[in-house]
């Protein structure tokens, strides 16, 4: 093999693994799996883990449209704890009373958010912040510091029940993955969204609406972290302001970086985030079965984030 040969491959190698490297990874931890995991590919098992990672594929694709802005949300965790503090105040007028309120809070925190960075200016990692600690404050404020049940039979039906043998959390979170997607790939808005992650300042003198498509975007993101906060309480059937969304901030910002969408925005690969979702909770899950420490888990887990990170960072590189 020649020099410019082993060149060209080399080349070949470091444009291929920012797009498809997280497939691959899946691929080879699945296999592993059913050779070296006992039970893995029966049923319940892949039910239990699609299950687990239905709310982190929900709150990422939010936080995937915001990182296409080049921005970045810490409150997403906060709003899934808000909604499910204010869920069971007001399930006693219906369910759809319950999820509305729950709604407009995310819808509340989101303009909040988008102000602040779009209008105000403040950085993202800033704005977000003071929500990501007041947030969760003020949830466990509304349910008294305490965990209440949810019995409920319409709503414990979304987080526990089947249709075609599916749950329906997994149905909600691939039906959101398409309609995020459709917005991505086919609508002006992600496009406007795109640009503004792309080069903001251009957009800007190209008189597209910045701010409004910002605040749009933080809007969205805590909408659907309200989302997952309502099918996380119907899953769990209760509700505690101290520890639903705890750390999903994280989880998310992973699984959209591991996906190959880059933190300096301008690209948004909402497929890549679901595949990165499902990669993390594989190693998680793979480490659980045999019986691995959660420091390994961990440590495992920050590996995975600084290979994709230089990876990304190659790639803008070249």
């Amino acid at each position: 093999m020649t020099t410019a040969t082993l060149t060209l491959t080399t080349r070949d190698l470091r444009a291929w693994l920012p797009k498809y490297g997280v497939y691959l990874a899946i691929v080879l931890l699945v296999l592993y799996n059913i050779f070296f995991t006992p039970y893995f590919l029966t049923w319940s098992n892949l039910r239990i883990q699609l299950i687990q990672v239905a709310p982190v594929v929900i709150v990422a694709l939010g936080m995937a449209l915001v990182i296409g802005t080049e921005g970045i949300d810490l409150s997403v965790g906060s709003v899934m704890a808000l909604a499910a503090a204010l869920i069971p105040l007001y399930l006693g007028y219906g369910v759809a009373a319950a999820v509305l309120v729950s709604l407009l809070a995310g819808v509340a925190v989101g303009l909040i958010n988008g102000v602040l960075v779009a209008r105000v200016g403040l950085q993202p990692i800033v704005a977000t912040l003071a929500l990501f600690v007041g947030g969760r404050g003020l949830a466990v404020v509304i349910s008294g510091g305490q965990l209440k049940d949810v019995r409920n039979p319409d709503l414990i039906r979304l987080g526990s029940g089947d249709l075609l043998g599916i749950p329906i959390l997994v149905w909600v979170a691939a039906v959101l993955v398409l309609v995020v997607a459709f917005v991505v790939r086919r609508t002006v808005f992600g496009r406007r969204l795109l640009a503004i992650g792309g080069n903001r300042r251009a957009t800007e003198l190209a008189g597209l609406p910045v701010k409004r498509v910002l605040i749009t975007v933080y809007v969205i993101c805590s909408v659907l972290a309200s989302i997952a906060g309502l099918l996380s309480v119907a899953r769990i059937q209760s509700s505690d302001a101290s520890a639903v969304g705890l750390l999903i901030e994280l989880s998310a910002i992973t699984a959209v970086v591991v996906g190959g969408t880059p933190l300096t925005g301008g690209r948004v690969r909402v497929l890549g985030t679901v595949a990165g979702a499902l990669l993390m909770q594989l190693v998680i899950a793979t480490m659980i079965k045999h019986n691995l420490p959660p420091s390994t888990t961990e440590i495992a887990q920050a590996v995975i984030i600084l290979v994709a990170v230089y990876v990304a960072r190659e790639r803008k590189a070249r």
